[in-house]
């Protein structure tokens, strides 16, 4: 039986489309769908002879484990609940991506052992689990919408070279598979890239999007310092963590990001493109630090979800921006470890900055020792 075609870009409502893929997954049908990166091959991972199937129309050995597409990189601990703080860094922000990342299946309480046991034969053949989360939103969407996971692979036949058009995925599968929602080229038209997490390095499995050297950055821990305007306080705290950071690794202040460390500050109601305060510069130039080219930004989304550690001025602070991005709590935390707002210097004298960066650098020297620095610059393979 021929397949189903949906052209996505001609559909009146997206949502139908999701649906009928919905639906279609349910019955243990078999999808083509769409991502970033190439046209995938999907089934439901609760459905045994789906899998099966995918692996058939494949071609694929079953010693050649399939990736399972999960909804997010929070559900990522659900499968490796000792995940190493190494992926728990690229999980947030490698996804949604171009990125599958595997991790060791050694867990019990892992929510593939919810998969029947076929199924994670097929998914676990080497101890090993892969997950992405998709980018796309069509996948993200059927994802979010069908219970379990998806078994994903991409969707020309092993050896071949991959497919980046519906109409290539006619032309290769035609009537092995049940549905093909067609959204013209892929993003990328290229594969993911793959990566093997180990506690303290990464190994690439293949080569995609993503570079080994983009990989180091994502690993890399991120501190943001966050206060109001991001002209006193936060630019003054960002100098001297890193210099308090350059200390206890050795190295200068200018190597930092080499050895897998960047320092940010931002402000809550910060305007972008301002200049630090001149009693700030003043300040910091009296402890050898140059704060002259510091750039203003306010805090967004991308910086809070990829900060491994975020630490506010006050505590009012910290309200607000947990108010905003409530997943960060468990990565935000007040400066000062005694529980003390950091006053806020602007308009005072060079006395009171100097007195305000007295109190930063102490509360700073405590963080600095809490740092775990063991994942630090990975060694990427």
């Amino acid at each position: 039986m021929p397949p189903v075609v949906i052209d996505v870009n001609s559909a009146e409502d997206s949502r139908d489309v999701v649906h009928r893929a919905v639906q279609a997954l349910v019955e243990g049908k078999l999808a083509a769908l769409p991502t970033e990166t190439v046209y995938g091959l999907a089934v439901s991972a609760l459905k045994k002879q789906a899998v099966l199937r995918l692996m058939e129309v494949k071609g694929r050995p079953e010693s050649n484990p399939l990736a399972l597409a999960i909804k997010s990189a929070d559900e990522a601990e659900d499968y490796v609940p000792d995940m190493p703080p190494l992926g728990v860094r690229l999980a947030r922000r490698c996804w949604p991506g171009p990125v599958t990342l595997v991790f060791d299946d050694n867990h019990p309480d892992s929510a593939l052992r919810q998969l029947p046991k076929e199924v994670q034969q097929i998914v676990c053949q080497r101890r090993t689990i892969g997950l992405r989360v998709s980018a796309h939103p069509l996948v993200l969407e059927v994802s979010r919408l069908i219970a379990g996971p998806l078994a994903l692979t991409s969707a020309n036949r092993s050896g071949q070279p991959d497919l980046v058009t519906g109409r290539d995925v006619l032309a290769e599968l035609g009537d092995d598979v049940d549905l093909v929602l067609d959204d013209g080229r892929t993003q990328y038209g290229q594969s993911s890239t793959v990566v093997r997490v180990h506690p303290d390095r990464l190994e690439v499995l293949r080569e995609g999007i993503v570079s080994q050297s983009h990989l180091k950055r994502l690993a890399s821990l991120v501190v943001v310092v966050v206060c109001t305007g991001n002209t006193c306080r936060s630019p003054m705290a960002a100098a001297l963590l890193r210099h308090r950071l350059a200390e206890r690794l050795g190295c200068k202040i200018s190597e930092l990001e080499d050895r897998g460390v960047v320092v940010a500050s931002a402000g809550l109601n910060a305007y972008g493109g301002g200049s630090a305060a001149t009693e700030a510069i003043q300040t910091m130039s009296a402890r050898g630090l140059d704060l002259s080219d510091h750039v203003s930004q306010p805090l967004t989304d991308r910086l809070a979800r990829h900060a491994d550690l975020i630490f506010t001025m006050t505590r009012s602070h910290r309200e607000m921006l947990l108010a905003q991005w409530p997943e960060a709590a468990s990565r935000t935390h007040l400066l000062c470890v005694d529980g003390r707002d950091v006053t806020d210097p602007i308009g005072g004298s060079r006395e009171i900055y100097a007195a305000c960066a007295k109190q930063i650098d102490a509360a700073i020297a405590v963080r600095v020792a809490e740092i775990d620095l063991k994942s630090l610059a990975p060694v990427v393979s």
